[in-house]
């Protein structure tokens, strides 16, 4: 089931979402971190949810045993730009995986986005990695690929960076 997370979270979620994030970067994932534990993905979040005026949409999607994957849609902070948001944080504990749900979070963050009147969403991923695969098959189109742009979790080794972007539809007046 996927849902978007709303404020205040409770204590069990933010446990939840913290075991997600850390099995995140156990496994390798490039999401920012090169290691971390537990607490330093609590405190992670709570940042996070302590600053809600950043209009962030957080979706999660849950099974019988609770939170296995998250997205997060940040829109742009620029005055010229209250029609772009970044994907950030497309996540899904190894329990979980190869079951759809990345595919599921992020037509649920597309559908989150145009429904808030974004017509233009940003993301990158590390080249290579499944979420690469999955944006280009959910019809993200690539910008180009930066050279050496992040260190894998080993906190040595350099990977590339694929950017993407999608434009998504624009509404008609009511």
């Amino acid at each position: 089931m996927i849902e978007r997370l709303r404020m205040p979270v409770s204590e069990a979620d933010l446990h939840a979402l913290a075991d997600v994030l850390t099995d995140a970067v156990e496994s390798g994932a490039a999401v920012s971190f090169l290691s971390l534990t537990r607490a330093d993905a609590e405190s992670w979040w709570r940042k996070l949810f302590s600053s809600p005026a950043s209009g962030a949409i957080i979706l999660v999607a849950r099974d019988a045993a609770g939170i296995v994957g998250s997205v997060q849609l940040h829109p742009s902070w620029a005055p010229n730009q209250p029609h772009r948001a970044d994907v950030v944080k497309l996540i899904v504990h190894r329990r979980a995986r190869r079951q759809g749900i990345g595919r599921q979070l992020m037509q649920a963050l597309e559908r989150e986005a145009e429904a808030a009147g974004f017509r233009l969403l940003v993301l990158d991923s590390k080249r290579g990695d499944a979420g690469e695969r999955l944006y280009r098959a959910l019809g993200w189109t690539v910008v180009g690929t930066i050279p050496s742009f992040a260190l894998d979790t080993d906190g040595k080794t350099p990977h590339d960076t694929v950017v993407f972007y999608k434009e998504l539809p624009v509404k008609a007046p009511a």
